[in-house]
């Protein structure tokens, strides 16, 4: 999550924001950028052991609103833009993901992938994918874009179309391998990774902080978050032809009785016999993005759960104090002269105003000796282009599937 401070701002920038963090002006950073970084003031976000207690954790403040009742095994509402966990219960517990263990593999592969790529289906591809799997309907001997086969995996679930990529990733193993390395990078410590389309198989677990964190990060690749928000698409069928497919998220969809959430933006749901349902969703409000993950819920629809979570965090807003954070668990990148604070990685890419006041944010945590370095590698790189950066943006089988699908 970090990116080379040279590469993104001018020496003019950088030497502007030097004199103002010696001035003492980084009160003066805007509240978008604080808001990327850190919890409102005086909410202080506590260590990581917190999520791992049983039961539901939470700190409300006077007339905050009760959290609701659900059934589920665990859940977690988090605030997808500081990462603050609102409300948990057994956040960590690990559980089979089902099929929203696609969103780790979508965050692994998407990168390797150019979405414009076509390649021809082999048989060998499709040998192994598991009977009763779900399947968008990828056939051998067929040519298939990658971007068509992503959105088998996000509307369909298709298992299939997984199988493809993966190949193209360089086989299944590998893929679980990096899958496995991905996780920890994000520090997803819940998370053991045996077969990339979710499928059950023994040892594959999960937690809703994980699943939470794949989805918020998910959310920050233009690509991830265009599949996961789209609720229909026309898939090839070979000779010219297509078919539709529908994303089988309801809370995006609104079909089979249940009512379309608003704001929904999508990510993932999932559902195994032994997972039983499962979800990672996300929804928009009043400038706010909540992600909720819910697992295994005992006596109620994955979807009405995680609508009254839903609910409940947006109307829980500046009322509770966080119990945790998405950030907590990550690996600390190593110091030096390349890394900056999330806040100015995500800072608008413009010549004044913002970029000044997220350097100073940045300079500030990285200390007087960082400025000093970034000037001179700025110095030494003169005329170096900037570094575009994707730009941050905002599942699939129900409680009805068959089971054994992915």
């Amino acid at each position: 999550m970090t990116i080379g401070l040279t590469d993104r701002f001018p020496r003019r920038a950088v030497v502007s924001a030097c004199a103002l963090c010696v001035a003492g002006l980084l009160a003066l950073t805007p509240a978008t950028a604080a808001e990327a970084t850190a919890p409102a003031p005086g909410a202080a976000v506590p260590g990581p052991a917190l999520l791992y207690r049983s039961g539901v954790q939470v700190r409300p403040h006077a007339g905050a609103p009760p959290v609701p009742a659900v059934s589920a095994l665990s859940w977690l509402v988090a605030d997808a833009g500081t990462g603050e966990v609102l409300a948990a219960d057994q956040a960590h517990l690990r559980l089979p993901p089902a099929s929203t263990l696609k969103t780790l593999f979508a965050l692994t592969v998407l990168p390797a992938l150019p979405a414009g790529l076509e390649h021809r289906v082999t048989p060998g591809e499709l040998a192994d994918v598991e009977e009763g799997s779900s399947l968008v309907g990828v056939e051998e001997g067929h040519t298939y874009r990658v971007a068509d086969l992503w959105r088998g995996v996000f509307l369909s679930s298709g298992n299939d179309a997984v199988h493809v990529l993966a190949a193209l990733d360089g086989g299944w193993d590998r893929t679980v391998t990096r899958m496995q390395a991905k996780a920890r990078s994000l520090g997803a410590l819940d998370t053991h990774v045996e077969s990339p389309d979710g499928y059950d198989a023994p040892g594959q677990v999960s937690s809703a902080y994980d699943l939470a964190v794949f989805g918020r990060t998910g959310l920050r690749n233009r690509d991830f978050a265009r599949y996961c928000s789209t609720a229909e698409a026309r898939f090839p069928a070979g000779d010219g032809w297509s078919f539709g497919i529908e994303n089988t998220n309801r809370l995006l969809t609104g079909e089979d009785g249940v009512g379309r959430y608003p704001g929904m933006i999508g990510i993932k749901n999932g559902y195994t016999s032994n997972a039983g349902n499962t979800l990672v969703a996300a929804a928009r409000r009043g400038g706010r993005t909540l992600v909720v993950t819910v697992m295994n819920p005992q006596d109620g629809g994955v979807y009405d759960e995680a609508r009254q979570l839903l609910d409940w965090g947006f109307g829980a807003a500046g009322r509770v104090d966080p119990v945790g954070s998405l950030d907590a668990l990550r690996p600390a990148p190593r110091p030096g002269p390349s890394t900056v604070p999330m806040a100015a990685a995500t800072a608008p890419q413009q010549d004044s105003g913002w970029p000044d006041a997220a350097v100073v944010a940045a300079l500030a945590a990285l200390g007087t000796g960082a400025v000093t370095l970034a000037v001179r590698l700025r110095g030494d790189r003169s005329g170096r282009s900037r570094r575009a950066e994707p730009a941050a943006s905002t599942g699939p089988d129900g409680p009805s599937g068959p089971a054994g699908r992915g």
